[in-house]
């Protein structure tokens, strides 16, 4: 009778730290801390522009057949990306002719557009893009471009439409400067911490490491809180966007990271 016991209880052991393997595979989590600044992800074309139907029709067609489901699965666990749904799309306007399509992405805008370890361009944008572009037996491009350039590279003609990471600015929409497609996704730049940092609200931020990148958009979006700038202890900005804030973050050499709530939905969810 002992000897059972004693067996069980080597069961349970053996069983508790396979658990906890299973865990730690798990990585660490993500929990936001705070929300800097709102915003919404569009497709940006020229105002006036008809490719904007043919490439809304083609979503909307790629929608009906799972495509942007499957998407949603793959890089968020979950149904965050959201476009309208018609199977006859395309039938209703006519097939356009074939044509080179040049579309501007932010590479900062991970994981919706990103160069990955292999110099190749990816993420669920790219993705998406190339589908459209396949039904529509378009040659594609990408050009890298910076979020707030949008309007100058559009109006230069050296895109054709800004997908991958394109924060919508409502007053150059309203002024007519460009016309959106979407917003598809709501996009925030919050402050992040790992869920099991005991890190949960803005009054635990003082004197804490947080990595950043370093391009404009998140300078900015750290300057519009003066009291969380302020109250930071080291502030490091990286090249390497939101992987490599979130390499420091699983890493231990930051206890926060300035980031995009759609990367941190693509982290919560690995």
């Amino acid at each position: 009778m002992n000897m059972k016991k004693i067996l069980c209880f080597i069961l349970i052991i053996c069983l508790a730290f396979s658990l906890c393997a299973c865990s730690n595979n798990q990585g660490y989590g993500v929990r936001t801390v705070a929300t800097l600044v709102k915003q919404e992800y569009a497709l940006a074309f020229r105002t006036g522009d008809i490719t904007i139907f043919y490439v809304s029709a083609a979503i909307q067609v790629l929608n009906s057949q799972g495509k942007v489901d499957e998407l949603n699965r793959k890089w968020f666990g979950t149904s965050l990306v959201e476009f309208p749904r018609d199977a006859e799309a395309l039938n209703k306007i006519g097939m356009p002719e074939p044509r080179n399509f040049v579309v501007g992405i932010d590479l900062d805008s991970f994981p919706f557009a990103y160069r990955d370890s292999n110099g190749a361009y990816w993420g669920f944008d790219i993705e998406l893009c190339t589908a459209v572009c396949e039904l529509l037996d378009w040659n594609l491009s990408f050009q890298q471009i910076e979020n707030e350039n949008t309007y100058v590279e559009l109006s230069s003609g050296n895109i054709d439409c800004a997908w991958g990471g394109i924060a919508i600015d409502q007053k150059m929409v309203d002024a007519g400067m460009y016309e959106p497609l979407g917003p598809y996704v709501e996009n925030d730049i919050i402050i992040a911490s790992r869920a099991g940092s005991g890190i949960s609200s803005r009054i635990q931020l003082r004197g804490k490491r947080m990595a950043m990148n370093i391009n404009d958009e998140s300078l900015k979006a750290l300057d519009t809180v003066p009291r969380i700038k302020n109250s930071l202890g080291q502030i490091i900005r990286l090249t390497g966007g939101s992987v490599e804030c979130f390499q420091y973050l699983y890493d231990n050499k930051c206890d926060l990271v300035l980031t995009d709530s759609t990367a941190a939905i693509y982290y919560k969810n690995r």
